[in-house]
């Protein structure tokens, strides 16, 4: 299975064309993996088609850009921000998007209507967190196998930790438990069930027509299926300890739940850092495909940008994301009391799907196309981030900014997260797939999620609590 690290390395490449890179008779360079997509051919002479070519290089050409050797200050600088502009803008079909950030914000500086607020700026943290993935991605080609990765691995769920790290701050724990569970239920039971059911529609059946399944390496998807597994216990055990304390002293139960979640926090940190240590250097073999030949669509392409260049993007769009964030973190409250929807709805089902819209769309792609190593390692991969980094590391800084964040989690949410795990791990086993497996992953989300929409949020452990 292709390890998360290496999808994301991947997952810009998804969306280019590919060319053979070589000349034509003229001397002119043929298009190559970095053309233009609008460009058909190039052409000599200074006629019409030369200064239609210049302009399709100026808008589209994400590599060059006329002027940025020109030996005047002012046009190489001019032409140099126009090329990093322009290639981040068309990194990704998603970024067309973008054009609700800038209404985002004024909606939210103005105070519009809260239900508006949100959708606006929920539509505009979808491209921006594209363009976050791809400043790194442009960073991390610079710094080498393992550093990169490393890059990549931590900044791969940039939008979900800035958007839980701006509800923490303002005392929205359950949104932000919500939205960390939620975005491995999006990962592990949507994404890998559409990818399931997509990749076994479009290969239901092999060139002789007989019906065929999908297959992955069993070995990598067993051992991410553990590290589910036991990110699991770490949520059912604190659930279990709060219901067997002494209900009579709450103050003692909620400091020793405290205790115990921010031991374990640091455990699960401790644990992915050694997972990205047997991941990226001593067992890298075991998270790539033997049979190279078979990506043959995934070969590693040159930096579009400098390191500083992809530094200030990643810059600008993270404060952008913070500011859209916010705008959408303050209006949960109004829309959960005009529209009488629960927060864990809002967390669970809502503010996952902008984190990673993109490259799930890649995901479901790429098992069309019968790559379902690369497929695998979006869903469980981001799902090993979410549940041994993000939320630890979220748990570790509630305790330093004074916010009671912990790992109890509300009943309902981890029994749906662990009986997730459970079914998952059930799936990949085999190390097969096919559609209807993709559907049963897709309808337990659906069931989940119509749970979380019928219920009112205050009303889940009251009622679950009962049982235990």
């Amino acid at each position: 299975m292709v390890s998360i690290v290496d999808f994301r390395r991947k997952v810009r490449k998804t969306w280019s064309n590919h060319f053979t890179s070589n000349s034509n008779n003229d001397g002119h360079a043929m298009p190559d993996e970095e053309s233009p997509l609008l460009v058909n051919s190039y052409h000599g002479g200074s006629g019409p088609e030369t200064r239609g070519s210049w302009l399709r290089q100026v808008l589209f050409d994400r590599r060059h850009t006329p002027g940025q050797n020109s030996e005047k200050l002012a046009i190489r600088w001019t032409a140099n921000v126009w090329n990093v502009i322009k290639a981040t803008l068309l990194s990704s079909p998603v970024n067309i998007l973008l054009v609700f950030v800038p209404i985002g914000l004024i909606a939210g500086k103005k105070e519009w209507d809260p239900t508006a607020v949100f959708t606006l700026n929920f539509l505009a943290i979808i491209p921006l967190a594209a363009v976050l993935s791809f400043a790194t991605e442009e960073i991390s080609k610079r710094l080498g196998d393992t550093l990169g990765g490393l890059l990549n691995a931590t900044f791969g769920n940039a939008v979900e930790l800035i958007v839980s790290i701006i509800a923490l701050r303002a005392g929205e724990i359950q949104v932000v438990q919500s939205s960390m569970l939620g975005s491995i239920l999006s990962n592990l039971l949507l994404v890998l069930g559409m990818c399931f059911m997509l990749g076994g529609f479009f290969n239901m059946r092999d060139a002789n027509g007989v019906p065929n399944e999908q297959s992955f390496q069993t070995v990598t998807a067993q051992t991410t299926c553990s590290l589910m597994t036991l990110s699991s216990a770490s949520l059912v055990i604190p659930a279990a300890l709060y219901n067997v304390l002494d209900s009579g002293h709450e103050s003692d139960k909620e400091a020793s739940i405290l205790v115990l979640s921010r031991g374990t926090a640091i455990i699960l940190l401790g644990l992915y850092v050694l997972y990205l240590f047997f991941q990226l250097k001593t067992h890298s073999n075991l998270f790539n495909p033997d049979n190279l030949a078979e990506l043959e669509d995934l070969e590693e392409d040159d930096a579009t940008m400098s390191p500083w260049s992809a530094a200030a993007v990643l810059i600008a769009t993270t404060l952008l994301v913070s500011f859209c964030a916010d705008y959408l973190v303050d209006s949960i409250d109004a829309i959960v009391q005009q529209h009488n929807i629960s927060k864990n709805f809002i967390g669970l089902i809502l503010i996952p799907i902008v984190g990673n819209a993109a490259e799930h769309v890649t995901a479901c792609v790429v098992a069309v196309r019968n790559k379902m190593d690369l497929a695998m390692g979006v869903a469980i991969g981001s799902s090993i981030q979410i549940a041994l980094l993000v939320t630890p590391f979220l748990v570790i800084l509630g305790w330093i900014i004074g916010q009671p964040m912990s790992l109890h989690f509300e009943t309902f949410e981890t029994i749906a997260f662990a009986l997730s795990v459970l079914v998952v791990t059930y799936t990949v086993q085999d190390g097969k797939s096919n559609y209807l497996e993709g559907a049963m992953l897709m309808g337990l989300y659906l069931i989940i999620a119509l749970a979380f929409w019928a219920s009112p949020s205050e009303a889940l452990d009251k009622a679950l609590a009962l049982i235990f």
